[in-house]
């Protein structure tokens, strides 16, 4: 089996189960899905900190799901979540000028403290998508489809015609000609998703080109962190695909960006 096959065959069964547990079953189990994967995320980010001692990993590990567990705890209201947001957005400018100055030293201390800002707003931001009344789910997919729409468009568009290398320090597969169809390819979608919640796409598609523009910052970032620590992928969880923060690298942008603009724009209702 090649490996593009193996990629297709994993993606196809992470989106099965993502149906499943986002429009099948009750929201708490989307909630415990997503548990999962915060731990395993954490769990992986450690590995970027040269962490070699099981104690410190999972005292790090133990850390950023109890402050995941207590904001969503603490804001039940999910309008009260703008400030986190407001930090993550500045986090996502900040990490995108830092991308374009790679290589630069990366202090253990600094990473795990961007380890915080990269995954816990994603997944707050996720969960309180969930939590937004019958059209939660529809939410989620809607903003995860943008993400794998960019992704989809800058493969293949980078592979046919990129040219100018868009963060050759950071990763040198990715072009500015791909970054362009990606972002083509999330407006598109964004399209569709006007037609599909009964919104005007003068509002959709703007957001799905900022969706598009920040999950490659989110997929870079990370891309940063790997080649720090020497490693090729997060992790080993999906065959493939690598581990979660390899799938889910362009989300943890992507989500809080969502979140913020259908709180601001009064699409997103609790």
């Amino acid at each position: 089996m090649t490996k593009l096959m193996q990629r297709i065959i994993t993606a196809v069964v992470l989106v099965a189960v993502l149906l499943l547990v986002f429009f099948v079953l009750p929201p708490v189990a989307g909630i415990g899905v997503l548990g999962f994967f915060v731990v395993v995320a954490a769990w992986e980010w450690s590995g970027f900190l040269a962490l070699h001692a099981l104690g410190p990993r999972l005292a790090y590990v133990a850390a950023l799901v109890a402050l995941v567990t207590g904001l969503l705890l603490f804001f039940p209201d999910r309008g009260a979540l703008m400030p986190l947001l407001w930090l993550s957005l500045a986090w996502w400018l900040c990490a995108f000028i830092w991308v374009m100055r790679y290589p630069t030293p990366i202090r253990r201390d600094v990473g795990a403290l961007c380890g915080f800002l990269v995954i816990v707003p994603a997944w707050v931001g996720i969960v309180a998508l969930i939590e937004a009344g019958d059209g939660g789910p529809a939410y989620v997919l809607f903003v995860l489809a943008m993400v794998w729409a960019a992704d989809i468009g800058a493969y293949f568009i980078g592979r046919r015609l990129g040219r100018t290398k868009l963060a050759p320090s950071v990763s040198p597969g990715k072009t500015w000609e791909g970054l362009v169809g990606g972002l083509i390819a999330a407006a598109a979608t964004a399209a569709c998703g006007a037609l599909w919640f009964d919104e005007s796409p003068f509002v959709l598609v703007p957001l799905g080109l900022a969706v598009g523009a920040i999950s490659v910052v989110g997929d870079l970032t990370v891309s940063m962190f790997k080649r720090n620590a020497g490693l090729k992928d997060s992790g080993n969880l999906f065959p493939g695909h690598g581990g979660v923060l390899d799938r889910v690298d362009s989300v943890t942008a992507a989500v809080p960006l969502f979140v913020f603009a259908f709180v601001r724009l009064g699409l997103f209702q609790n």
